[in-house]
C-alpha cells in the first residue's frame, strides 16, 4: 500500500459505516448537562453520592492522581486491599482481585481459566470482552476450542459438554445480559457443569447491586455464591458507579491471576483514590435495598408504558431495557431525536448486536427524578420512527 494509500483505505471504510448507519460519534459533555441520563450505567446513582464522592476526594489527597505503577510495582495500596476485601464479602467468595477495568477483568479471567486442550462454551449474546477473552485464550493455548452456544440455553450447553467426555471444559455467560437485558438459566447452568466437571464463569457486571441479597449479584441470587466451581467476574462502572473490574474466587485463582496474568502485572493499577470510592459504594450499595425496589419499579413502568405504545421490548431482569429499531438507519436517527428533547439513550447496531438486530437500549438510574424519568419514557415513545 502507497503512502497515504492506508489512509483512503480508512477513509472508504468509514464512507462504507457511514452508509449503513454504522457511524459512532464522541460527544463530550461538561459536569453539567441538561439531559435525562438513561444511557450509562449508573443504576444506583452512587456516580454522584456525597459519600462516593468524599471517600474519593480523600483518596485523591492522601494518594494522589493515580497510581503510579502495576500492581506489583507500586500500584497496591490499602484502598485496594479494602476493595478486594469488601468485594469478596459481597460476593461470598473466598477472595477478590480487581482490574483496571472490567474488560481487562474478563481477559484475564478467560485465559486464566482456559488451561491447555480446555473446551470454552460462550454464550451467543456474551459481551464483546468475554468473546475477546475467548479468542485470546484460542490464540494462545494449544488445543484450545471455543464453541458458541444458541443464547441462554442450558440444554444445548449440556449436549456440547456431553460431546466432550472427559475434557476439561469452561463454561462463560453474563448474568444480566447487557444485550437484551435478560437473566441467563443460572442453576442450570451450574447444573450442566458439575455434571460434567466443567467451571463455570460469570460476567455478573448487570447483576451486581441490582439483584440478590445486599445487590450481591446474579450468582448469589441463584444461590450460587461461593459454589468452588463457579468464578465471578464484575465491573465497577455500572451499579458502583466508579471504574475498574474485579475477578472473584478461590485463593488458588487470585494467587494464579497475580503470578500469571497479563492483562493484571502489565497494567497500571486502578488509582487509590477510584478504589476508596468504590469501597464508598459498596457500603451503599450493599444497604440500598429501597434503591433497587426502586430501580426494579422503574423498569416494570417503563416496560409497561413501551409495550402499550406496541414496541417490542423484552421483560427485564435488571436495570437494562432493549427496544427494538427497525434497521440501524433508524434506531440512530430515534436516538438523535430523543437527544434532541433531552434524553439520553443508548443505541446499540451490528456489530455491537450478535443477532444483527438495532436496539435502543435504555438502562434505569434511580439518581434521575421520577418525574424526569417517566416524561424521558414519553419522549421515547413520541419520537419513534
Amino acid at each position: 500500500m502507497g503512502e497515504g494509500g492506508w489512509l483512503d483505505s480508512l477513509t472508504e471504510q468509514a464512507a462504507r459505516r457511514a452508509a449503513a448507519g454504522l457511524r459512532r460519534d464522541l460527544r463530550p459533555h461538561g459536569p453539567v448537562e441538561d439531559v435525562v441520563d438513561l444511557a450509562g450505567n449508573d443504576y444506583l446513582g452512587l456516580a454522584r453520592h456525597p459519600e462516593v464522592v468524599e471517600a474519593a476526594v480523600a483518596g485523591l489527597r492522601a494518594y494522589g492522581l493515580g497510581a503510579t505503577g502495576s500492581r506489583l510495582v507500586r500500584g497496591s495500596t490499602d484502598a485496594h486491599d479494602a476493595l478486594e476485601t469488601g468485594l469478596a464479602e459481597l460476593l461470598g467468595t473466598g477472595t477478590a482481585l480487581v482490574y483496571s477495568s472490567g474488560y481487562l477483568a474478563n481477559l484475564g479471567a478467560v485465559r486464566a481459566l482456559a488451561g491447555p486442550g480446555t473446551l470454552v462454551v460462550s454464550d451467543a449474546y456474551n459481551h464483546a470482552s468475554l468473546v475477546d477473552g475467548c479468542r485470546m485464550a484460542k490464540g494462545g493455548r494449544d488445543g484450545v476450542e471455543v464453541v458458541i452456544s444458541p443464547h441462554a440455553d442450558a440444554g444445548a450447553v449440556r449436549n456440547i459438554l456431553a460431546a466432550y467426555p472427559g475434557r476439561p471444559a469452561l463454561v462463560v455467560t453474563e448474568s444480566v445480559f447487557s444485550v437484551d437485558g435478560d437473566l441467563a438459566p443460572l442453576r442450570a447452568l451450574h447444573a450442566a457443569c458439575r455434571e460434567y466437571g466443567a467451571l463455570l464463569l460469570v460476567d455478573d457486571a448487570h447483576g451486581v447491586g441490582v439483584l440478590g441479597p445486599h445487590g450481591a449479584g446474579g450468582v448469589a441470587a441463584a444461590g450460587l455464591a461461593g459454589e468452588p466451581d463457579v468464578v465471578v467476574t464484575a465491573t465497577l462502572s455500572k451499579a458502583f458507579g466508579a471504574a475498574g473490574g474485579v475477578v472473584a474466587g478461590p485463593a488458588e485463582l487470585r494467587r494464579h491471576l497475580v503470578d500469571t496474568g497479563r492483562t493484571f502485572i502489565y497494567d497500571t493499577a486502578l488509582p487509590p483514590a477510584v478504589a476508596a470510592g468504590a469501597r464508598a459504594a459498596l457500603g451503599v450499595l450493599r444497604a440500598g435495598d429501597g434503591l433497587r425496589a426502586e430501580l426494579a419499579d422503574r423498569a416494570r413502568y417503563a416496560t409497561a408504558r413501551l409495550r402499550a405504545a406496541g414496541l417490542e421490548v423484552p421483560a427485564p431482569s435488571g436495570g437494562v431495557l432493549a427496544v427494538t429499531a427497525p434497521d440501524a438507519e433508524r434506531a440512530l436517527g430515534w436516538a438523535q431525536a430523543c437527544r434532541d428533547r433531552g434524553v439520553a439513550v443508548g443505541c446499540f447496531r451490528p456489530p455491537s448486536t450478535p443477532d444483527g438486530r438495532s436496539r435502543l437500549r435504555l438502562t434505569i438510574n434511580v439518581g434521575v427524578g421520577r418525574t424526569d424519568f417517566e416524561r424521558a419514557v414519553d419522549v421515547i415513545i413520541q419520537v419513534r420512527p
